[in-house]
């Protein structure tokens, strides 16, 4: 007798769906599955054959086959389990199979037949969804997690058991019900905000531009001068996160198996601060069952480096074409496997290796030390830092002064400035200056005679490259967005130069 089921596997971060399918014929007593499975799928096998035998379901002895298709896809994961266990009992006349009509159903079974959590459900049962699947069977672990997609009832199992009565129509199981409103507006809050940060000026005006037009940035500074302070509140002052914006957030870190009952959805801007140690497999993702990396889980908001130049030289390489693309690629044997990588790229590092260069009355690194030190990190990468800017000792006086302004404050500026760029961009499928072509710069950056002079000299004085060159229109662009100037003037060239050329005085 044939049967089949439903159900889903995640490919990078999105989810596709899967038919089921077993065969229950007579036979030499044999339990086969095909359609292109990777090691983890074949063991669902033997989980599932004594996980039926457990909970009591004795099967014939005849030949099983079970198909997973499309076959020419690779599937992987633990998803399987349940399903399968299911179009064998439909097969085997336990299940009538027109109750397994328009019903979604993963899980991973124990062997005594309770059901486990998996990863990857939000991304299932979004493109659950979009198939016109009105229920999802998911384990009770991740209930919450898959109530978030709106439109479909999410009924959670815990065993093998209650499954089979559900849908067989013995027992009733409420559909999970999420304010998924409520849950995004409420939790929508930080901890930290930029009115705690005493002094530093000019570091913050740089952070703000940074923001305002989503552009990587530097902060160079000696121990002590609030570097990681200032970054770690860098996500407090970007626009607040669209519902939509959280949705495609959340499917990287399902994937990642980060999220929980408890917490169901990225409800802020993402802040990942891995440590100089990591690996590039860590960074950018991949593996041998590939998944996201913290470039990934950073998508949407902030990827912090601190002490950069402690960084592996190749570890850092990596990132250059990330931060060009916005996406990472990960090629396997199996496939292509595409992520997310739309981050703003915040760094931090001591001049030097004491980190006091070049106040020469506290820094006794020689000059070639110092030179190495900064030498850890190639220009390929530095131009692709927008923006570079000093983070000075704080003084005393600095500190009793006030606070300045809060972050709702320059939140709100930043928010009027991006909403601004995106109906500017509205028809070049870009959202902000720091994402304009070169050609795109000569039609949205013009320059007055005096801006080219400015430029002309700097251009000979700072001997720029041409990617150096483009990025500093870009920050004019948004400084001048940033002071409501339809054009961009000299004061906004002015101040862009200084961020792009500060590196100078190290390097």
């Amino acid at each position: 007798m044939f049967s089949k089921s439903y159900s889903g596997v995640t490919i990078g971060i999105d989810g596709y769906i899967i038919s089921v399918e077993a065969d229950v014929s007579d036979g030499l007593p044999e339990f086969c599955m095909v359609g292109g499975l990777a090691s983890e799928v074949k063991e669902a096998k033997e989980r599932v054959r004594i996980a039926l035998k457990n909970s009591g379901y004795k099967l014939q002895p005849k030949k099983i086959t079970v198909n997973l298709s499309p076959a020419d896809m690779r599937k992987q994961g633990t998803t399987f389990d349940l399903p399968i266990a299911i179009s064998i009992l439909a097969a085997s006349g336990y299940i009538p199979q027109n109750n397994l009509d328009q019903i979604l159903i993963i899980g991973e079974l124990s062997l005594d037949g309770t059901i486990k959590a998996v990863k990857g459900v939000l991304p299932i049962i979004y493109i659950a969804k979009e198939m016109g699947f009105t229920k999802c069977v998911v384990p009770k672990e991740n209930v919450n997690e898959a109530a978030i997609v709106k439109a479909v009832e999410i009924i959670g199992v815990s065993s093998l058991d209650e499954t089979v009565e559900y849908l067989n129509n013995n027992k009733i199981i409420e559909s999970s019900i999420l304010d998924v409103d409520e849950i995004f507006i409420g939790n929508n809050v930080y901890n930290e905000d930029f009115s705690d940060i005493a002094g530093q000026t000019m570091v913050k005006r740089a952070i703000e531009v940074a923001v305002a037009g989503n552009h990587n940035i530097l902060i160079v500074g000696p121990p002590g001068s609030g570097k990681t302070m200032m970054a770690k509140r860098i996500p407090t002052i970007m626009p607040k996160l669209t519902f939509e914006e959280s949705l495609q957030i959340s499917k990287v870190y399902s994937v990642s198996g980060l999220l929980s009952n408890d917490n169901m959805m990225v409800t802020t801007r993402p802040f990942r601060e891995p440590h100089h140690t990591i690996t590039q497999v860590a960074l950018v993702g991949g593996g041998t069952i590939p998944k996201p990396g913290e470039l990934s889980l950073a998508s949407g908001g902030v990827l912090f480096l601190d002490e950069l130049p402690e960084f592996k030289r190749e570890t850092l390489e990596i990132l250059r074409q990330p931060l060009e693309e916005k996406k990472i690629t990960i090629a396997r044997a199996s496939g292509s496997f595409d992520y997310p990588a739309n981050i703003m790229l915040a760094c931090a590092m001591n001049p030097c290796n004491c980190g006091y260069y070049p106040d020469r009355n506290r820094c006794s690194c020689s000059v070639n030390s110092v030179k190495r030190y900064l030498g850890k990190i190639s220009k390929p990468l530095l131009d692709r830092i927008d923006i570079c800017v000093e983070a000075p000792r704080i003084d005393y006086r600095d500190l009793k002064k006030s606070r300045g302004e809060s972050s709702e404050v320059i939140r709100h500026r930043v928010a009027l400035v991006r909403q601004k760029q995106k109906e500017r961009y509205k028809n070049y499928n870009i959202n902000c200056n720091s994402q304009l072509s070169n050609k795109m710069i000569e039609k949205f950056c013009p320059l007055g005679e005096k801006e080219k002079e400015i430029i002309e000299q700097a251009f000979d004085k700072y001997d720029m490259s041409a990617r150096m060159y483009y990025k500093i229109l870009k920050i004019a662009r948004t400084i001048a967005d940033i002071e409501g100037n339809e054009n961009i003037t000299c004061e906004n060239l002015i101040e862009a130069i200084c961020y792009r050329t500060l590196d100078k005085k190290f390097w």
